[in-house]
Parts: structure tokens; sequence; C-alpha cells
């Protein structure tokens, strides 16, 4: 899942001299000002986007649909009087707060 719109990432570079950046697993990398190698867009400028941004488009539809699947799941466990529907529902939002965690570990 990406965590920041293109045009978040796009901003940045463009205003910090950064250039041809790209993602290569879930990780920001860029040409800094005058620099010959790529390098990883640096972790506090992604977090200073995140805040000043907040969530992308896909970080709000996944949470948008599991909290419909758990609204859902509880009004037809309630109607179905079976707890399935709610740990079909418990299942999946398990998946979508994993996937919402920041994937990398943190490098120091």
């Amino acid at each position: 899942m990406n965590h920041y719109a293109t045009q978040w990432i796009d901003d940045w570079c463009q205003e910090n001299g950064w250039t041809d950046w790209f993602i290569e697993r879930s990780r920001y990398w860029g040409f800094p000002p005058n620099a010959v190698m790529p390098l990883p867009i640096p972790r506090q400028a992604l977090r200073a986007i995140k805040a000043q941004r907040g969530m992308c488009f896909e970080e709000r539809v996944w949470c948008l649909s599991a909290v419909g699947t758990a609204i859902a799941a509880g009004i037809s466990s309630y109607l179905m009087s079976s707890p399935m529907p709610l740990v079909a529902a418990f299942a999946f939002c398990a998946v979508v707060v994993a996937h919402m965690e920041d994937e990398e570990p943190e490098i120091q």
C-alpha cells in the first residue's frame, strides 16, 4: 500500500531539488541535488509530508471499507444470530490495519 500520493512526493522533490524519484519495495528513492547516485528520501521528510497531508486516497478507501465491513458484519451477525460474520470482518480489518503500518523498519 502506498502511504503517500505520488503528487506529494513529486512536490517535495521539486521543492528540495531532488530529481528522478522512484519507489523500490515501498521505499522512496531519488537523486539529491548534484548527486550521481540515488538516496532514500529522508524519513523525516516523509513523516513531515504525512503530518501535513494526512491519509492519501488509497488509505481512505481501505479505512472506509474496513469500517463498512465491520458495520455490515455487526448487522449480519445480529440478524443471523451467528458470530461468523464478525470473525470474517475481524480478519479483514486485521489485514487492513497490518497494511496501514509502516513497512520499513527504522534504520539507525
